[in-house]
């Protein structure tokens, strides 16, 4: 563990109290859709939005402080992460509110489950989240999006715990979103937020989410062990189009891959290390530079640190 993320000497000996769950050393690899990863130095699952405000109040504030949902946009470097992890529960933060403009989610409520209760209140909007992978807290923190739709277009507030313990409501404003970006205070974790929708008929919004689903099926990998996106689309162009023009479909790296499907796609074919993908997706970046002269950035997030790094 290299000295600048190293935790005090007293960490997680003495971590504040907890009415969740805190494990040590933490097997984070089965978490991620890409099942790559070295572990949490402790891993903490809250009970609810006060424990979690509690327990970050009463943290050492040089303990760094990591959050993951769904982890369905991330690779975990094979070293692991230290300090904190802190992944919110389904119990505690999955809850799902329709109201009569809106829906109200938790954080770990998956992004399809929400379009699906929306769906069927007869609300139109939130559609296209049900071809967005992942959990309402990542949505959030990304300003996710797909099929003509991003949260940003959606979003009434999202409440927040602070690195601080300070619970606070920002509003879309605040945000600051933009294309796969918010403005989020740095360590804050998303706990809660509000989607606002319109009266729809059910069988269309149906129809739509059904169309969205098959699209998915037909041009990506959703049943390979993947990530999602890996790079951003750069301004006016497309990043699978960029990759195909480089040559990179089909490339490998160790038990890592470029999709045949869809060539933003990264693949872990079953033995590949968070190193391989990493590295992959760097040596595809390098390809599309000299090839295009646009260099892709990353849209994937990663996390924690290199395996040659990892303390003994």
């Amino acid at each position: 563990m290299s000295a600048a993320l190293r935790a005090p000497a007293s960490f997680p000996d003495a971590l504040p109290p907890l009415g969740g769950r805190a494990t040590q050393a933490a097997a984070l690899a089965s978490f991620t859709w890409f099942r790559v990863g070295g572990p949490a130095e402790v891993m903490v699952r809250p009970a609810d939005t006060e424990d979690l405000a509690a327990f970050l109040a009463a943290l050492p504030p040089e303990v760094p402080v990591t959050v993951i949902g769904a982890a369905s946009n991330l690779i975990i470097r094979d070293g692991g992460i230290p300090g904190i992890v802190v992944r919110l529960p389904a119990r505690g933060f999955g809850g799902i509110v329709v109201e009569e403009d809106g829906v109200i989610a938790g954080a770990a409520a998956l992004d399809a489950t929400v379009a699906e209760h929306a769906a069927q209140a007869g609300l139109a909007g939130l559609e296209f989240l049900s071809g967005v992978p992942g959990a309402v807290g990542g949505a959030v923190a990304m300003n996710a999006g797909a099929y003509g739709g991003d949260v940003a277009g959606i979003l009434d507030w999202a409440e927040i715990v602070c690195r601080s313990g300070e619970t606070r409501r920002l509003s879309t404003a605040e945000l600051a979103l933009a294309y796969r970006y918010s403005a989020l205070p740095p360590g804050a974790v998303v706990v809660r937020a509000r989607f606002s929708a319109r009266p729809g008929e059910r069988t269309p919004i149906a129809e739509r989410m059904a169309a969205i689903r098959a699209a998915r099926e037909a041009t990506q990998p959703i049943r390979a062990r993947t990530g999602g996106s890996t790079f951003r689309n750069p301004p006016g162009m497309k990043a699978w189009e960029l990759i195909a023009a480089a040559g990179c479909r089909g490339l490998a790296r160790g038990g890592a891959v470029v999709s045949e499907k869809h060539c933003n796609f990264l693949i872990n074919t079953g033995g590949a290390s968070a190193a391989d993908l990493e590295g992959l997706g760097e040596e595809v970046r390098a390809r599309v530079r000299e090839t295009t002269g646009v260099m892709l950035e990353w849209e994937i997030r990663r996390i924690g640190i290199p395996a040659q790094e990892r303390a003994p």
